[in-house]
């Protein structure tokens, strides 16, 4: 009976048993053609190069005008357990997510025989200091409070950057709020929206621009929900009467609007050069892909990431990404 004792160490590492014999054979002849190792195997060239390959890839072996050649051994295994350990890191958040999920989708479960049963709190909400004045309550009942919103209208955009700004601001950066929001690129040429977005997103707020928005909501938490009184462009006569709508299934249908219109939307970028790094990367950019992309060098994009890492508290770049998100960065 065979025993992961007895098992080939670089199999455990993922390479298959003809990978791992032709590594070996490649090590032993340290530089040899395409014909020679498929001789030395005693195998079809066509299969020995798909092999070859494979193994360029994981980076066991490298090709030099036409050789190939095996990297040392402590290399090859250091990379191999290197990538090893980022499919185990990506398990684990695999399972931490579906062990999140439990409670989400238990909060529906309720939601459903909520929505059975008719049982659905609404406030009526008028005006926008009662709007504002709700908002940042309930936040601060169950912090941080991730918020998404939906702005569809210059009118409503230009009295927030006026009036709402500065508390807004102060309150994702003590931690209370989280927020991400999509709003009509024509709203940007308004006197003074370009800064306040600035400011927001400079704070850690996410801000994305559409062609149009279909109606001003936003969602808090999975619990609670804006909306207008009318769906539809914000008018005058009833852009803050509102319902603040209890109700898990309602949230749920809003956020998934909400990131429809998010996926659809253009990043408003921060001025924050830290933020921009983590923005890009987790696009999948390398760092060389990221200077480029910047117009900087590679050494700027690391101090970058340094600094984007100190300002989370966070000590590595997973860390830093899971936060960002978290804060609505990316």
């Amino acid at each position: 009976m065979s025993t992961t004792r007895n098992a080939d160490p670089l199999e455990a590492l993922g390479l298959t048993q003809d990978q791992t014999v032709l590594y070996t054979t490649v090590l032993k002849l340290h530089r040899a053609t395409l014909t020679e190792l498929a001789y030395a195997v005693d195998q079809r060239a066509d299969d020995v190069l798909d092999r070859l390959t494979q193994l360029v890839r994981l980076g066991a072996v490298e090709e030099q005008h036409g050789k190939y050649l095996a990297r040392h051994p402590a290399a090859a295994i250091g990379r191999l357990v290197a990538e090893r350990l980022d499919r185990l890191a990506r398990e684990s958040r695999q399972i931490d997510e579906a062990l999140t999920s439990v409670g989400r989708l238990t909060h529906h479960y309720d939601a459903g025989r909520d929505y059975q049963s008719g049982r659905f709190a609404v406030e009526l909400v008028s005006g926008a200091d009662e709007l504002y004045e709700s908002v940042v309550g309930l936040a601060l009942q169950n912090p941080p409070a991730d918020m998404v919103f939906a702005i569809a209208d210059r009118r409503t955009m230009s009295d927030f950057a006026e009036k709402y700004t500065g508390p807004w601001i102060q309150a994702i950066k003590d931690g209370v709020l989280s927020s991400r929001a999509v709003i009509p690129v024509s709203v940007m040429t308004a006197p003074g929206v370009r800064k306040v977005c600035d400011r927001l997103a400079e704070a850690g707020a996410g801000i994305r621009t559409l062609d149009r928005v279909p109606s001003w909501f936003f969602a808090l938490g999975e619990d609670t929900a804006g909306l207008p009184a009318e769906w539809g462009d914000s008018l005058p006569e009833h852009a803050y009467n509102c319902s603040l709508v209890r109700a898990p299934i309602v949230v749920a249908a809003l956020r998934s609007l909400f990131e429809e219109l998010w996926a659809r939307a253009t990043p408003v970028e921060s001025p924050n050069g830290a933020h921009q790094v983590l923005r890009l990367a987790a696009q999948g950019l390398s760092d060389e892909s990221i200077a480029r992309h910047l117009g900087v060098s590679v050494r700027t994009v690391r101090t970058r990431f340094a600094e984007a890492m100190a300002e989370l508290g966070v000590h590595t770049r997973f860390h830093a990404g899971a936060e960002a998100a978290r804060r609505g960065w990316l």
